[in-house]
């Protein structure tokens, strides 16, 4: 049976995995807001949208992931599909991409995945019960279902680096303020990893092995490319939207024990020393 993976939101991240299985003749689709096409086909997809004839799209899909946020309605897929999805005979595998924000905050503490979610922001409350609705149509369909706490995401064209020569970064001090990431290519065997071994009900977070406030970074990256780093501005008085607000509500270290110890994942990049210096090169 020739292994078949489908993405419900084949951007980014997705795409990172996507490319990797395409090399193992894996066969690969999924969706995008706009329906294009390459280098994969991809159907359109949003709330409002489904898709046309889910059962037969999705028929010969050994393995789902789910990359697409929730909305304030709760996860579109699951809601248009979850019934398609539970009764489809060759899926032996779901991952459903989520988040660390659903710890909320823990003032710079560690936490793992048996810490109780305890989400600061309404972006992270979606996430917890769009993780219960995923590992429940798991349990009464019987397919494994395993969920995906992402740190923040960084790999080529999405960096410090990048953002540093386009002249948007800023240097943002919080006092106590750290933030955990994972490099795209690390994220992309980490959920191979778990297509190898699935187990029911798994959760994972998906980080490196180091934490760091996020001015370190930018004036690691700016040192890289032998730049001068952006001033340091004060985060209780920096002009900051909204969203980019937000994400400093949140500090907290994020344990990676599990991944290494029941997936066997070793890290290409434990730090961001290394993930930018690899992508400079």
């Amino acid at each position: 049976m020739q292994a078949a993976l489908f993405c419900f939101g084949l951007g980014y991240s997705a795409g990172f995995l996507a490319r990797d299985l395409a090399g193992k003749a894996w066969t690969i689709a999924g969706t995008s807001r706009d329906g294009a096409t390459a280098p994969f086909r991809l159907d359109r997809f949003a709330r409002g949208q489904p898709l046309a004839d889910a059962a037969k799209r999705l028929a010969d899909t050994t393995h789902l992931l789910i990359s697409i946020p929730p909305d304030d309605a709760g996860c579109p897929v699951l809601d248009a599909h979850g019934d398609e999805i539970a009764a489809l005979r060759r899926l032996r595998w779901i991952g459903y991409l989520s988040s660390t924000n659903v710890y909320g905050d823990q003032a710079g503490g560690w936490v793992d995945e048996v810490t109780p979610p305890a989400p600061s922001g309404e972006r992270g409350r979606r996430r917890v019960a769009a993780e219960a609705g995923w590992l429940a149509l798991g349990a009464r369909s019987g397919i494994p279902v395993q969920v995906f706490r992402l740190a923040g995401i960084y790999g080529p064209g999405r960096s410090a680096l990048d953002a540093l020569r386009a002249g948007t970064a800023r240097r943002i001090v919080k006092p106590g303020q750290v933030f955990s990431r994972i490099h795209v290519a690390d994220l992309a065997a980490v959920l191979e990893a778990s297509m190898a071994r699935p187990r029911a009900g798994a959760i994972y977070n998906v980080c490196d092995d180091t934490p760091s406030p996020p001015d370190e970074v930018i004036a690691y990256a700016a040192a890289l490319l032998g730049m001068a780093p952006p001033p340091i501005e004060d985060f209780a008085t920096a002009a900051l939207a909204p969203l980019a607000k937000s994400f400093y509500d949140d500090s907290k270290r994020v344990s990676n024990r599990r991944i290494k110890e029941e997936l066997g994942v070793a890290l290409r990049y434990p730090s961001y020393r290394e993930g930018l210096a690899a992508l400079l090169t």
